[in-house]
């Protein structure tokens, strides 16, 4: 654990130092778009932040590849490289993008290239654990297109998200961290040492969100751009793919003595890659809901619109950061209850802390269509939005008739006075 903790934080310094140099190379370079209507943010905000973020992935791995247990990683297994491979490739592809714009199908390509370098490296699919089955083969052809096709998804779900500051940053480093506590389990409590790449790759995906979210958090100073969310979401898919088929279930049923306590173990990779599709769920939501109303209503999938779901939430009434704090919390809630229905005993009270949260989640979400108000005795003492809005009308009403007694002169004084008329000295000149 402490390697892994010590490449974490190294990932964390390395990507937080190297933000600020990138944002002042960003704003130098002209990578500041102009506002477009579908953005939240007022003010041209520089982008490029994957840069610093490719340079927190290189120290940490760098920093893994000298220590003593991750350091055989590099020479046992071909996933770092790989890794490497694929997020260099989508790196450039994102930067390109953030400074000078590429066609969503050159995108799309570029993302396919990726992952079918990474596949021609060892990374794929190889086989799928199944309930009363077993572990089942795939063809190497069915591997390369599951893998592909995680890598285009998780890529594009990460993308659509990056839409508020901080949102997601966040909600990847919430992922990557429910998939580096299950993965981690799979290693150390069971020994299978094929989950290690999984749980070095879920760290240094934790510590690149960490270094970047203090610059991204409302108001950004500084955007990750495509370079940075496409980056984040083929990461998120390596470390998926390069456990997923290679935990075999009969090492765990000799621990555990029973296929019945194995299985229900294993429930998050026994539905083929189940778990890294429920820790990007709302993102993954978002994508198929854009994709389905963009081609109901006529335009091409990739066509930008403002209604994705942290767009909704700030339509409801929710404020930005309360925004991004509500996805944050139903991200936690599906990642990490998926992570402990793994947990043996936890059955009945992981349900009633799941239907817990949900509820008060649902509550919250809720909040800006209830304006609860204060009896009139504490109005005084409470904020202005929880008064009486009948009392208040009633006070401005009873009010009106008095205006209506005013003279013209009056009149025409207070119209003066609220056209600023006073700053040119004109009512100083009535008065004399």
């Amino acid at each position: 654990m402490r390697e892994y903790l010590l490449v974490l934080f190294v990932t964390a310094a390395v990507t937080y130092l190297l933000t600020g140099p990138v944002r002042k190379f960003a704003i130098v370079a002209g990578a500041m778009p102009a506002v477009r209507e579908r953005d939240v943010h007022r003010e041209p905000t520089p982008r490029l932040g994957g840069i610093a973020m490719f340079g927190g992935l290189c120290a940490g791995l760098l920093v893994a590849s000298q220590l003593t247990n991750l350091g055989h990683l590099f020479i046992q297994t071909a996933d770092v490289r790989a890794l490497l491979s694929g997020a260099g490739i989508m790196w450039i592809l994102g930067v390109l993008d953030d400074k000078w714009g590429v066609d969503a199908l050159v995108k799309l390509g570029g993302q396919m290239i990726a992952g079918g370098v990474m596949v021609w490296q060892g990374v794929t699919v190889i086989s799928i654990p199944v309930p009363g089955f077993g572990t089942v083969s795939v063809t190497p052809t069915m591997g390369m297109i599951i893998s592909v096709t995680l890598v285009v998804v998780m890529v594009n779900a990460v993308n659509f998200i990056d839409g508020l500051d901080g949102l997601a940053a966040g909600m990847v480093c919430i992922a990557a961290t429910a998939f580096f506590i299950y993965s981690y389990r799979l290693w150390y409590g069971y020994g299978i040492n094929d989950a290690a790449p999984a749980v070095l790759f879920s760290a240094v995906l934790i510590g690149m969100c960490l270094g970047f979210l203090p610059h991204n958090l409302h108001p950004a100073r500084i955007f990750m751009g495509d370079s940075g969310s496409m980056m984040l979401g083929l990461m998120l898919a390596v470390a998926a793919i390069s456990i997923t088929g290679r935990v075999d279930p009969d090492l765990i049923t000799d621990q555990t003595g029973s296929q019945t306590t194995t299985v229900h173990e294993l429930v998050p990779i026994y539905i083929p890659l189940l778990l890294p599709l429920t820790v990007i769920a709302l993102p993954l939501a978002d994508l198929l809901l854009a994709v389905v109303r963009r081609t109901w209503a006529g335009k091409s999938p990739f066509a930008a619109d403002k209604q994705h779901l942290h767009h909704r939430l700030l339509e409801v009434g929710h404020s930005h950061s309360r925004a991004v704090l509500i996805m944050y919390f139903w991200a936690a809630l599906i990642a990490f209850g998926t992570v402990a229905s793994s947990v043996p005993g936890a059955g009945r009270a992981l349900v009633l802390s799941i239907a817990g949260l949900c509820l008060v989640g649902i509550v919250v979400l809720l909040m800006p269509r209830f304006r609860p108000h204060a009896p009139r005795a504490v109005q005084a003492f409470v904020p202005p939005r929880y008064r009486k809005a009948a009392g208040v009308r009633a006070e401005v009403e009873a009010e009106l008739p008095a205006m209506a007694e005013l003279s013209a002169e009056d009149k025409e004084l207070l119209g003066r006075i609220g056209t600023g008329a006073t700053a040119v000295g004109g009512h100083g000149d009535r008065v004399n």
